[in-house]
């Protein structure tokens, strides 16, 4: 089992940057491979960015690239997302996820942290 929690939303304005960061705890976490989604009000989920396995290669939505950067560090088992040039659009709830068997774009998570506010005004 994997236990996972994320903060470091918050509000900002357009333009402006946060860093998320996801804490886990549990079993072996840097086997997992690791990603982050978010899901706006009256939307469904959706793919943020994502590792394979347990890094090297990363994965991210189109909407993101270029302003988005997943890191990871094992020692701390802490997985990150900078955010930068933020906009409205990416007003949602930022969760991560884990999974044992599933990386990149298709990564379906096993585990979920509860997920964390960022809130883009214009």
């Amino acid at each position: 089992q994997v236990q996972l929690v994320e903060s470091g939303g918050g509000l900002v304005q357009a333009g402006g940057s946060l860093r998320l960061s996801c804490a886990a705890s549990g079993r072996t976490f840097s086997r997992c491979t690791m990603g982050w989604f978010r899901q706006a009000p009256g939307k469904e989920r959706e793919f943020v960015a994502a590792f394979k396995w347990s890094g090297g290669y990363t994965y991210y939505a189109d909407s993101v690239k270029g302003r988005f950067t997943i890191s990871r560090d094992n020692a701390e088992n802490t997985v990150r997302l900078q955010m930068n040039n933020l906009k409205p659009e990416d007003t949602a709830i930022y969760s991560c996820g884990a999974s044992w068997t599933t990386y990149g774009y298709n990564l379906r998570p096993d585990y979920w942290g509860q997920g964390t506010q960022v809130t883009v005004s214009s």
